[in-house]
């Protein structure tokens, strides 16, 4: 187990499988020392655990979470190409998108759940750029989904 599975579980998670894609991509491709995933969606067990708009039919505090498994989500990904999570020198960039409510502004907050458990997982490796984006929709009609680029080490 890498270390970054293990801390992983000693926060209670378990890396999940790499979601298969809903179209005509990749769920990550790499570029030399770089990693960039697709959009991750907040997929459990092949199912979105919520759907609808932040700030309507879903709560910001529920956003986050979900923004939480698209960060773990996208780390599968990761590792799906560059075969140990250890290999992460950093993770350079955050995108998200969140399926918003006419009047809702929190995005970033939304965001933070992927920023936090990216930080939780990788420590300092694990501080970002990013951007938090409001759309009318997402795929699935998914309340969240988050993309990241990572730089890994040599080999």
């Amino acid at each position: 187990m890498s270390a970054v599975e293990a801390k992983l579980a000693e926060l209670g998670l378990t890396l999940p499988d790499v979601v298969p894609p809903l179209a005509a991509y990749q769920p990550a491709v790499r570029s030399g020392v770089y990693v960039y995933t697709a959009g991750q969606l907040p997929m459990v067990d092949g199912k979105l655990p919520l759907t609808g708009k932040v700030g309507a039919e879903v709560t910001p505090e529920e956003a986050r979470d979900l923004a939480r498994t698209c960060a773990l989500n996208a780390l599968a990904a990761v590792k799906s190409v560059a075969g140990d999570l250890d290999r992460i020198a950093r993770v350079v960039k955050v995108v998200g998108f969140v399926a918003s409510a006419a009047d809702f502004t929190g995005q970033p907050a939304v965001l933070n759940g992927a920023s936090e458990l990216l930080g939780e997982v990788l420590g300092d490796k694990g501080v970002h750029a990013r951007s938090a984006v409001g759309v009318a929709v997402l795929p699935l009609d998914a309340p969240v989904e988050v993309e990241i680029q990572v730089e890994l080490t040599e080999a």
